[in-house]
C-alpha cells in the first residue's frame, strides 16, 4: 500500500515494527482493520512472538450494543480472572494485543460437527470464570452512562436494552434505505411489540461479565491444543444466561452436545455464583429467541449490502441468498409475530428490487 494511502492502523504497526515490510494483513474481520507483526529485537523476551495492531474500520454498520470503551483495556483488566486471553503490551503509546498463533476452532470443527472433549471442556471453564467475575470486579471503562445500566439482577430490563438498541441503532437508523425491504419480508416497526412482549418476564439471575460473541470463530486452539479466546469487542456486563444462549445459537451444536453445554454451564454456574442459573428452562429459549430475531435485522442488511450485481443481472443469482434469509426469517418468525414467511422467489424479488433501487451494492468491509 502506497505511504499517501496507507490508513492510520497500517501506519502505526509500521511504527511499531520498525519494518514495513514485516507487517502482514489487513487480515479477514469485519470489525476491525488488523495488522500483524514481530517486534524488533524482543526474540527470547515476553515481546517475543508476533503482535497485532487494529482500528476499526471506517464508517462501519454496528449491529451490536458495545459495553467497554476499549477491548485492550478490558483485557488488561481481566489479567489473573480470565484465562486463555491474548495479552496486551504498551508500545510507544499504543495497545498492542498479542496475535495467537493457530487455527479458528471453526477450521477444526465446522459449524453444526460435534466439538472435541479438549475444547469443549475449556469453554466450560471460560464460563466458569465468566460467571465467577462479578460486575464490581471489572474495573474497565464503560461505555454506558451508569443511569443506563440495568440493577444487578434486572435480567428484563438487560434484555430491553437489547432490544431497544436493535430497534433503533439497527432497524430505525437504517430505516431509509431498508424500509422497503423490510416491509416486502412481513417485518415492519410493529414486530418489536410482539418481541418485547415474547421476550418478557424473565427470572432474576446475577449478573456478570458476558464475552457476548462466543462462536467458532473467536476461539483459537494454539500448537498445544490450547483454547484462546479472541475479539472481547462486544463483551458486557448482564444476565449470564444471555451468553449460554448467544453460544448455543451462534455454535450450531449438534443436538446432544448442545443439551450437554446446557447441563454443564447450570451446574458450573451454581457451583460459582448461586442463582445465575436460575429459570433457564423458561428463559434461556426467549433468550435464543431473541438472538433469532435480532439475526433477521442484522443479515437482511448484510446481505443486501454483500450484493453486487447490475442492473441486468439475472434474479436467480440471489436464490442462494433468499434461501438463507427465509431460514433466518422462518426461524423468528415466532418471536417476530409473523404469520407468514415469504418463499425464496419472493424474497429474491424484494432482494433484486431493492439492488436496482439502490444500484450496485459495495462489498460489506468496504463501508
Amino acid at each position: 500500500m502506497p505511504p499517501d494511502s496507507a490508513s492510520t492502523a497500517r501506519l502505526h504497526a509500521a511504527e511499531a515494527s520498525g519494518d514495513e515490510s514485516v507487517v502482514e494483513g489487513p487480515l479477514h474481520g469485519y470489525h476491525h482493520e488488523t495488522y500483524v507483526f514481530p517486534l524488533p529485537g524482543v526474540q527470547g523476551s515476553e515481546r517475543s512472538g508476533r503482535w497485532k495492531c487494529r482500528e476499526p474500520r471506517a464508517g462501519l454498520l454496528w449491529f451490536d450494543r458495545r459495553c467497554f470503551v476499549s477491548e485492550e483495556q478490558l483485557l488488561t483488566a481481566l489479567d489473573g480472572r480470565i484465562t486463555g486471553v491474548p495479552d496486551i503490551i504498551q508500545v510507544s503509546g499504543l495497545g498492542l494485543q498479542r496475535f495467537i498463533e493457530g487455527r479458528t476452532l471453526g477450521a477444526v470443527c465446522t459449524s453444526g460437527t460435534r466439538v472435541p472433549d479438549v475444547f469443549f471442556r475449556q469453554i466450560v471453564t471460560l464460563f466458569r470464570q465468566l460467571v465467577g467475575t462479578a460486575p464490581e470486579n471489572v474495573t474497565a471503562e464503560r461505555r454506558c452512562r451508569p443511569a443506563d445500566r440495568p440493577e444487578d439482577g434486572d435480567t428484563d430490563g438487560f434484555l430491553e436494552r437489547l432490544v431497544h438498541f436493535t430497534e433503533q441503532s439497527v432497524y430505525r437508523r437504517n430505516l431509509e434505505r431498508f424500509e422497503g425491504l423490510f416491509g416486502d419480508l412481513g417485518v415492519t416497526a410493529e414486530s418489536f411489540q410482539y418481541l418485547r412482549k415474547h421476550v418478557s418476564g424473565l427470572r432474576r439471575r446475577p449478573f456478570c461479565l458476558l464475552h457476548a460473541d462466543l462462536h467458532r470463530e473467536n476461539f483459537i486452539v494454539d500448537g498445544e491444543q490450547r483454547l484462546w479466546t479472541i475479539d472481547w469487542e462486544l463483551a458486557m456486563v448482564g444476565d449470564p444466561l444471555y451468553d449460554l444462549a448467544t453460544h448455543l445459537h451462534l455454535m450450531r451444536y449438534p443436538v446432544r452436545q448442545s443439551r450437554t453445554m446446557t447441563e454443564q454451564w447450570c451446574a458450573t454456574a451454581e457451583a460459582v455464583r448461586p442463582g445465575s442459573s436460575n429459570g433457564w428452562r423458561h428463559d434461556l429459549g426467549l433468550l435464543v429467541d431473541y438472538k433469532k430475531a435480532q439475526s433477521v435485522f442484522t443479515d437482511v442488511i448484510r446481505t443486501a449490502l454483500s450484493l453486487d450485481i447490475g442492473p441486468d443481472a439475472d434474479w436467480r443469482h440471489l436464490v442462494p441468498a433468499a434461501l438463507r434469509l427465509r431460514r433466518i426469517l422462518a426461524d423468528a418468525a415466532v418471536p417476530l409475530g409473523l404469520d407468514s414467511v415469504p418463499g425464496p422467489l419472493r424474497i429474491a424479488a424484494a432482494l433484486m428490487r431493492w439492488c436496482q433501487g439502490n444500484g450496485t451494492a459495495a462489498p460489506e468491509a468496504s463501508l
